[in-house]
């Protein structure tokens, strides 16, 4: 919006028919496959790295998840929505890998910045993309665009769960 800021990507609005940085949006998810392919070559398997993040991290891993070739553990959305999700559907559609893919979606029901409608909009696209019975959706009581110790005591248990310890 015009503002200075460090970003994934430009913010040009926040309401669901706002323009999106397409170009931008692409670019950081490259980047972070990037990342995801560099930790598999030193050894990490795919299927054992939760990208996640808040806000724009938060869209963006949820975006890198759904059009990546690696199949990974899960996704942490936090007071997110999902970007470029008119396009999506063909996007996913190049990669299955991550159709059953756990997701966490955390939002407040107070968050300003990214309104509740987003999440709840989210929550029934990743529906259309992914196996249904993999989506967890929290919504958090008079949380704004923020944490809470409720919200951090889900994602502990959701990250125990699918990234259980190795021996």
């Amino acid at each position: 919006m015009n503002m200075a800021m460090p970003s994934w990507f430009d913010i040009i609005g926040l309401s669901p028919d706002s323009q999106e940085d397409e170009p931008g949006i692409i670019q950081a998810s490259e980047n972070i496959k990037a990342l995801i392919d560099q930790e598999v070559k030193n050894g990490i398997p795919s299927n054992r790295i939760i990208v996640g993040g808040f806000s724009q991290g938060g869209a963006l891993s949820l975006y890198t998840a759904l059009t990546t070739n690696q199949k990974l553990a899960g996704v942490l959305a936090l007071s997110c929505w999902l970007p470029l999700r008119a396009n999506l559907t063909q996007a996913a559609a190049g990669t299955s890998v991550n159709k059953d893919i756990p997701v966490i979606q955390c939002h407040g029901d107070c968050d300003p910045l990214v309104p509740p409608m987003f999440a709840a909009l989210t929550v029934e696209k990743l529906k259309t993309l992914i196996n249904p019975a993999n989506i967890q959706y929290k919504v958090y009581s008079g949380m704004t665009h923020s944490s809470c110790p409720q919200e951090m005591a889900d994602i502990k248990q959701f990250i125990e769960k699918h990234l259980p310890t190795t021996n």
